[in-house]
């Protein structure tokens, strides 16, 4: 017997005072459905996961929810006032006892429940918020940009975590290694317009490119039919005292329709101008050593970057990566060692805090107040690459409109601001790109772009991201930051590093420590590539860390159902939490079977 669907949105139609953001929209998301939600940049997105929630009111239609289904909504700036801590704030709603979710959550993506929120980044905010929505374990889960602001080894713990519940989800991110991992079906936006695909990300591409080429088809199609149907109208009226009034409506008919169709929405005009070649030696870096009080930053490091490298930084949030990079560019010095930079060199930085952004300042003021844009004597035109240009049309370049113009920094969505800094970056003649997570909030068809400049781009880049998809297609070496101050060199981007790297020494995927000894398998990953594909290789790297988590879990669990009190006194939670032991045993056994059979293959 088919189950009820957990939600539908029938005909919703929703207006900000201009055009609709939706107009008769409907969709419905079933059991067990694991959904990613795509489209460019301002389609409405965000807007949509909001109606889902029903935080926002539709103008027309009905949202429902099954009866007895719990939802949580993870929003991209949680609100938490009115909470001292972290984890106050994530275990609020949480029936007692139940606390241990937080922290096995907490560890997992690496913040402190402790943490005073007066206090918190804005990262750790969002850490919490999805601890929080983790924890409450609800039936659909939807989640906005939930990676933003994770390190790839918090990334690889959600993955796993969402790769096993059996909660429905609807997922928006830019990370397309973690939704091509993860999803099974697809809602693209566009132009107001949701469309559904019964196939995960991996085909969205392929899919969307199928469907604009059928829709140019059937442009083109029009395009002549009402030619055709002018040409005779013309000749029509030296031809004939009387026409075909109804020929003449259909032709009007056509070109309204004509007219009625929305362009779709163009990528930006952005371009880079590597400006003065530099020497052939960027930056050599000899025996550079770093240290805040008692901890070490940076053990001593040798590094030599040459003209044209693309050198990717990777590791844990908090483990150096910016710090090396401002030492390898001279903003600091280094405790030991020395750092020559080549000559001629013109540096431009793509800052992950957007601290180059005014958030009083409307974006007109933000590019035409930069010194390094200003024209002298014209309060209306920036210097973009030499050429004085319009402060409007170039902010069209990076598609916004002349009413954006005048608004405010605030007001724009993460993606939004991104592509400001882009525009105030790529105004300026650099061949030296620092770029310190510039991926965060940018759409799929913006992070192509931006790859293609960055693969044109004759100067250097160094860039610091956690997405292993960008890194791949952007690096061709990897430095990685592995703890204790070490910081390692390989050949290649994310992908080649993984396959480099021995598993004695790897991040594990899943990041909750286990309270006791790890078992045999945990203590000797090290695989043989001989016999095994690149996918096994992973999984078989991946599983001691799943191995460690399911052990965490079923330890806290055991401890939890060990109150003798507890049937007797909370019922329901003695049933909840059986299930949960029992699910995540029989994982256990799954995962340590599959660990051997894939060692013996590898052996």
């Amino acid at each position: 017997m088919a189950r009820a669907p957990l939600l539908q949105l029938s005909d919703i139609s929703l207006t900000y005072g201009g055009d609709p953001v939706f107009d008769g929209l409907a969709l419905t998301v079933q059991p067990g459905d694991r959904v990613a939600l795509v489209g460019r940049n301002g389609s409405g997105k965000s807007t949509l996961m909001k109606v889902m929630a029903g935080l926002v009111e539709p103008d027309r239609g009905e949202v429902v929810i099954s009866a007895g289904v719990s939802t949580g909504y993870m929003e991209q700036d949680p609100d938490l006032s009115g909470f001292e801590t972290l984890g106050e704030f994530a275990r609020d709603g949480l029936e007692p006892g139940e606390d241990y979710r937080v922290d096995m959550a907490a560890e997992g993506l690496k913040f402190d429940p402790n943490r005073p929120v007066a206090t918190a980044s804005g990262g750790e905010r969002r850490r919490a918020a999805l601890a929080r929505l983790l924890a409450q374990a609800p039936e659909l889960m939807l989640l906005d940009e939930p990676t933003n602001h994770l390190d790839i080894q918090a990334i690889g713990w959600l993955e796993e975590h969402l790769s096993q519940t059996r909660a429905a989800f609807v997922l928006i991110s830019h990370d397309r290694a973690f939704l091509r991992r993860l999803t099974r079906a697809t809602l693209w936006i566009d132009r107001g317009e949701v469309r559904r695909q019964e196939r995960g990300f991996e085909g969205f591409e392929d899919w969307r490119e199928a469907s604009w080429a059928a829709e140019d088809d059937a442009r083109h199609k029009l395009d002549r039919k009402i030619k055709a149907e002018a040409r005779w109208a013309v000749e029509g009226i030296s031809a004939r005292r009387k026409r075909n009034q109804g020929r003449v409506r259909a032709l009007a008919a056509l070109r309204a329709e004509r007219g009625s169709q929305i362009r779709r929405q163009g990528t930006a005009a952005m371009a880079l101008d590597s400006g003065p070649q530099s020497g052939k030696k960027v930056i050599e870096a000899q025996g550079i050593a770093k240290t805040f009080g008692d901890r070490t930053i940076l053990q001593p490091f040798d590094l030599r970057i040459q003209r044209g490298d693309r050198i990717a930084f990777v590791g844990p949030n908090g483990a150096g990566k910016t710090t090396l990079i401002k030492m390898l560019t001279g903003e600091i010095a280094p405790d030991e060692g020395r750092v020559i930079l080549g000559t001629n060199l013109e540096v431009a930085v793509f800052d992950q805090a957007r601290a180059a952004l005014n958030p009083d300042q409307t974006l007109w003021e933000s590019l035409t107040g930069d010194p390094e844009m200003r024209v002298s004597g014209r309060a209306d035109q920036v210097m973009v690459r030499g050429t004085p240009k319009h402060v409007v049309a170039y902010l069209k370049d990076f598609l916004f409109d002349d009413a954006q113009a005048r608004a405010p920094v605030r007001s724009l969505s993460g993606g939004e601001k991104a592509r400001l800094l882009l525009a105030r970056l790529m105004a300026k003649p650099s061949n030296l790109l620092v770029m310190d997570e510039p991926t965060n909030d940018l759409d799929v068809e913006t992070l192509d772009l931006l790859q293609d400049l960055l693969g044109d781009y004759d100067g250097t880049v160094l860039l610091v991201s956690h997405d292993r998809d960008f890194i791949d297609r952007v690096a061709d070496t990897t430095v990685a930051m592995e703890g204790d101050g070490r910081a390692v060199v390989y050949a290649g981007g994310w992908t080649d590093y993984q396959a480099q790297r021995g598993q004695d020494d790897a991040p594990a995927v899943a990041a909750a420590p286990s309270p006791r000894p790890a078992a045999a398998p945990s203590e000797k990953p090290k695989a043989a590539a001989q016999g095994l594909s690149f996918t096994e290789k992973h999984r078989l790297d991946s599983l001691p860390g799943v191995i460690e988590r399911l052990e965490a879990e079923i330890a806290k669990l055991t401890e939890f159902l060990s109150d003798p009190n507890l049937f007797a006194t909370a019922p329901a939670k003695f049933q909840k939490a059986s299930t949960a032991l029992s699910e995540r045993q029989a994982a256990l056994a799954d995962a340590e079977e599959e660990w051997m059979t894939l060692e013996e293959k590898a052996g």
